[in-house]
C-alpha cells in the first residue's frame, strides 16, 4: 500500500471522552484538549451513550479492561489513545490488544495531547484502509473459489472437461447479463439445492 502524505487536521469542534477515573489526570489532559479546540467528556467506569459518537477516545490502560468498551477489542469506529502510567509488560500488552493507536505517559502536563491526536488519527485512518482492502482481497478470494466450484459442477454434471465447463459458465453469464463471479455463485446455489433436493428424495424412497 502506497503511503499517503499526513494531513495535519484541525481539530476545533472535535470531541473526545477519557475514559478515566477521577484523577488530576483527567484535568490536565482536559485543559490540553479543550485548549486545541476539542469538546470533552469525561466518564468512569464506563464509556457513556455519547462516547459511540465521539471523534477519539482516552482510555486508562493502568485500570482498564476488555468488557470497558461496547465493540470488540481492537474494533473501536474512532481513534483511541491509551492514557498509560504503569509501564508494566501486561498493561501494555492489553493497550494495544484493546486497539490504542496513540499514547500518552502519565503523568499528563501541559503538552502532548496534540501530537497524540494527530498520531492516532493517522494510525486509524491507515488501519481502516487496511481493512478495506483486506476485505477486497477476502472477497475476491471467495469469488475466485466459487467460479471453480462452479466450473467443477459444471463438468460433473455435464461429463465435459473443466475447459468446456468454463465455457458453459461464460455463456451463462453473458446470457444471464451479470458478473462471471455472480453467475458462478448461482450456479453452486442451484446445485447445491438441486443435490439436496436430490438427497431428500432418496432419504424418502
Amino acid at each position: 500500500m502506497k503511503r499517503r502524505p499526513l494531513r495535519i487536521q484541525n481539530l476545533g469542534g472535535a470531541t473526545a471522552v477519557i475514559l478515566h477515573r477521577p484523577h488530576p489526570v483527567v484535568q490536565a489532559l482536559e485543559r490540553q484538549l479543550r485548549a486545541i479546540g476539542l469538546e470533552v467528556q469525561q466518564s468512569w467506569p464506563d464509556p457513556g451513550p455519547w462516547a459511540l459518537a465521539a471523534d477519539f477516545v482516552f482510555f486508562d490502560a493502568d485500570m482498564g479492561h476488555d468488557d470497558q468498551f461496547p465493540w470488540r477489542p481492537g474494533e473501536s469506529p474512532m481513534p483511541m489513545i491509551a492514557l498509560i502510567g504503569s509501564e508494566a509488560p501486561g498493561r501494555i500488552e492489553w493497550a494495544l490488544r484493546a486497539g490504542a493507536h496513540a499514547q500518552l505517559l502519565k503523568p499528563v502536563g501541559d503538552s502532548g495531547a496534540y501530537s497524540a491526536l494527530l498520531i492516532a488519527r493517522d494510525a486509524f485512518d491507515v488501519q481502516r484502509t487496511l481493512s478495506v482492502e483486506i476485505a477486497g482481497l477476502r472477497q475476491r478470494l471467495d469469488e475466485r473459489q466459487t467460479v471453480v466450484r462452479a466450473v467443477t459442477m459444471l463438468a460433473a454434471r455435464g461429463g465435459k472437461d473443466d475447459a468446456a465447463a468454463y465455457d458453459q459458465l461464460r455463456q451463462m453469464a453473458m446470457a444471464w447479463r451479470v458478473s462471471f463471479e455472480e453467475a458462478a455463485a448461482r450456479v453452486v446455489a442451484q446445485m447445491t439445492n438441486r443435490q439436496d433436493d436430490d438427497d431428500d428424495r432418496r432419504d424418502r424412497g
